[in-house]
C-alpha cells in the first residue's frame, strides 16, 4: 500500500488505522480533518482501484479539499493528472476531479441531494453539519454505498438540528466514532497554545462548539444554524474588508435594485456595510465590507462611494451613539428620501430581528458561505426581561457585537419601503 509521506497526529493515524466501513468523526477546528480525509480518500483510490468522492458544504470548500488531496498525490510521487473541472450531470454544479494511474478517480463536488445521487464509489462527506439538506442528502447518498461502498462523516458541530447531530450521537448505528477536541487533538501532537486560541476567540458558544465539540442547544437562538444553512449559496462574495476590496467586486451586473444596511462601530465594534440586490421577491447579499476600527473619515469615504457607484436605492443606517454624526451627514449628502437614520430601540430592534428572521423562514435570502457571518447570526439571542421587554441582543466579543447581522437587517429594512427607483439621480 502506498504511503503517506508526511508525519500525522495521533488521531490521524487511528482514523486511518480504523478499516470501518462507516465511521464518523467529530473533529474541532483547524487541526487537520480536511488533510486527514483528502489523504484517505487518495491512499484508498491508489490501494484499490475505487472511485473517491468527497462531497463539501459549498464550491469553494470543495476545491481547497480537492488542492489537498492534489498535494497528497504529488507527495507520494503518484503520476495523477492535474485537477480537472467539468460540470455535473448536465447541471451548473461544477465538478472537481483527479485520476491516477490505476483508474480510480477522486471527485470533488458541493453537496446537494442530486450530486449525493449520482455516483458509484467510497463516499467522504466533509464538514457534513453545513451541508444545506443534509437529511435530504443523506436519504439519496446512502443507498448508493449500500453495495459495500465504505462511508466517513467528518464535520465540526453545529447546533443539534441537523443530520451530523443525529448521526454522532446515535447509539449502536453501525458507525464507528472518532472524537477529537482541542485538548485531544493537542495531546495527540497538534502543536496550538490553547489558551492562546481561546482568547483569540473571545466566545464562550464558538469555543465551546468549534473547539470543544460541544452539540449546543439551540433554543435561545433567534437564527437557527439550520435556518441559516438552507439560505446559503456558495456563489455569494464572501466578507471583505478596506485593503481587499477591488473594482472588480463591484462589477457585477446589477439588474434589481441595490439595498444597503450599515452597524457603525469605531474601536469597539465593526462598521459593516452589507448591499443587497433584490431580484423578484428574493436578496442576493452582493458585498459584505468589514472597516474594523476605522476612523470616520475613511468610513464616510467608503460608504458615500458605495452609494454612488453601486447606485443604491435606499440606505438604512444606525445612528445609535457613535454611528449618529455619519448617518447625518449622509443623509445631508444623499437626501433624506434615500438615506435612514435608525436609531436601536427595543421596538426597532424587534422590528429589524423579525423581519429578519420572516425573510429566512420564507427562503427569499441569500447569503455567502461564511463561518464569521453564520456565526453573527446566529449569535443573537431573544430573551425577556423581569419586566416582560422583549429584547435581542448578542454577546459582545474581539469581532464585533452581532454587527453583521444587524447591517443585513437594516438592508432588509431599507428594501421593505424603498424610494422608487426613478428618483435616484447620480
Amino acid at each position: 500500500m502506498t504511503q503517506p509521506a508526511v508525519q500525522l497526529y495521533d488521531f490521524q493515524k487511528r482514523w486511518l488505522a480504523d478499516p470501518s466501513r462507516f465511521k464518523a468523526g467529530c473533529i474541532a477546528r483547524q487541526v487537520g480533518k480536511s488533510f486527514i480525509v483528502a489523504l484517505e480518500a487518495v491512499l484508498e483510490a491508489a490501494r484499490t482501484g475505487v472511485n473517491e468522492i468527497m462531497l463539501s458544504a459549498g464550491e469553494r470548500q470543495s476545491k481547497e479539499l480537492m488542492e489537498k488531496a492534489k498535494l497528497h498525490t504529488e507527495a507520494m510521487s503518484l503520476a495523477a493528472s492535474d485537477i480537472h473541472e467539468d460540470f455535473f450531470a448536465d447541471t451548473s454544479v461544477k465538478q472537481l476531479s483527479i485520476s491516477l494511474p490505476n483508474g480510480a478517480r477522486i471527485i470533488g463536488l458541493p453537496a446537494n441531494p442530486a450530486t449525493a445521487r449520482g455516483f458509484t464509489g467510497n463516499a467522504t462527506l466533509d464538514e457534513f453539519a453545513f451541508h444545506q439538506d443534509s437529511a435530504k442528502i443523506w436519504a439519496a447518498l446512502f443507498p448508493t454505498v449500500s453495495r459495500g461502498h465504505k462511508l466517513r462523516v467528518v464535520s465540526t458541530p453545529q447546533g443539534r438540528q441537523n443530520k451530523f447531530y443525529s448521526l454522532f450521537t446515535a447509539a449502536d448505528n453501525g458507525f464507528t466514532k472518532h472524537f477529537v477536541d482541542i485538548y485531544q487533538a493537542v495531546a495527540d501532537g497538534v502543536p496550538h497554545d490553547i489558551d492562546a486560541l481561546r482568547k483569540g476567540v473571545d466566545d464562550d458558544d464558538a469555543w465551546q462548539q468549534e473547539y470543544e465539540c460541544k452539540f449546543l442547544d439551540e433554543a435561545t437562538a433567534w437564527l437557527t444554524y439550520e435556518l441559516i444553512a438552507s439560505c446559503e449559496s456558495d456563489e455569494m462574495p464572501v466578507e471583505c474588508d478596506s485593503e481587499s476590496l477591488t473594482d472588480a467586486m463591484l462589477a457585477w451586473p446589477v439588474i434589481g435594485p441595490i439595498y444597503i444596511g450599515v452597524d457603525v462601530g469605531r474601536k469597539r465594534d465593526l462598521t459593516i456595510i452589507n448591499a443587497v440586490e433584490q431580484l423578484g421577491d428574493v436578496y442576493y447579499s452582493r458585498l459584505i465590507l468589514k472597516l474594523n476600527k476605522q476612523p470616520f473619515a475613511v468610513q464616510r469615504r467608503f460608504l458615500w462611494d458605495l452609494i454612488r457607484r453601486l447606485k443604491a436605492v435606499r440606505v438604512c443606517m444606525d445612528d445609535t451613539g457613535l454611528g449618529a454624526q455619519l448617518a447625518e451627514e449622509t443623509r445631508d449628502e444623499f437626501g433624506a428620501y434615500r438615506i435612514e437614520p435608525v436609531t436601536f430601540t427595543l421596538a426597532v430592534k424587534n422590528d429589524l430581528a423579525t423581519r429578519t428572521r420572516r425573510v429566512f423562514e420564507d427562503r427569499r435570502i441569500r447569503i455567502p458561505v461564511d463561518r464569521a457571518l453564520r456565526n453573527d447570526l446566529h449569535s443573537v439571542k431573544k430573551t425577556t426581561t423581569a419586566a416582560g421587554n422583549v429584547r435581542f441582543d448578542a454577546e459582545r466579543t474581539a469581532d464585533g457585537h452581532a454587527d453583521r447581522f444587524w447591517a443585513l437587517a437594516l438592508a432588509l429594512m431599507a428594501a421593505d419601503n424603498p424610494t422608487t427607483p426613478e428618483v435616484i439621480l447620480l
